[in-house]
């Protein structure tokens, strides 16, 4: 067996089989920050950006983007995705995106939880991008996961 379980015996790339593996309760935390000007950030405060509610769309668009995780990523894992929240929140620098997934699966949600924030910012964006192009997505990480073989774990915080 190889040591970099994504490849098998010729390195060619291949899905990890999970089969035997026994469900556990998993989460996992991630965040993104979407860094936008002063007059940026006044419309959203205002609510007067013209596409509309933003905050709203990026969640809902991370939720829907949590779910479809593995049609983006070819070697991740269709899980059940059981449980998705996005929050986001107005900071002086832009917009802060925090999304935290669950699952009772074989496999874990790091993904699912980066591609949420991801998008979210993405949705950011294309809803601001009228006002300022030169909007910025930064710091997008992991910030927890908990559960499965390799248990728990925490990024300290910077």
């Amino acid at each position: 067996m190889s040591e970099f379980t994504h490849l098998d015996g010729a390195g060619r790339a291949r899905m990890v089989d999970v089969t035997e593996k026994v469900p556990t309760v998993r989460s996992a935390t991630a965040e993104a920050l979407v860094e936008c000007g002063p007059h940026v950030v006044a419309a959203l405060r205002e609510d007067s950006v013209p596409k509309g509610d933003v905050l709203a769309v990026a969640r809902v668009a991370g939720i829907a983007a949590a779910k479809r995780t593995p049609e983006l990523l070819p070697l991740a894992h269709v899980i059940g995705v059981h449980g998705v929240v996005v929050e986001a929140e107005i900071a002086d620098d832009g917009v802060h995106l925090r999304a935290t997934v669950r699952t009772a699966d074989r496999t874990g949600v790091e993904m699912e939880a980066l591609t949420a924030v991801s998008v979210a910012a993405l949705n950011v964006v294309d809803m601001v991008k009228g006002l300022d192009k030169s909007v910025t997505i930064t710091g997008i990480r992991l910030l927890a996961k908990t559960g499965g073989k390799s248990g728990d774990w925490h990024r300290d915080r910077d």
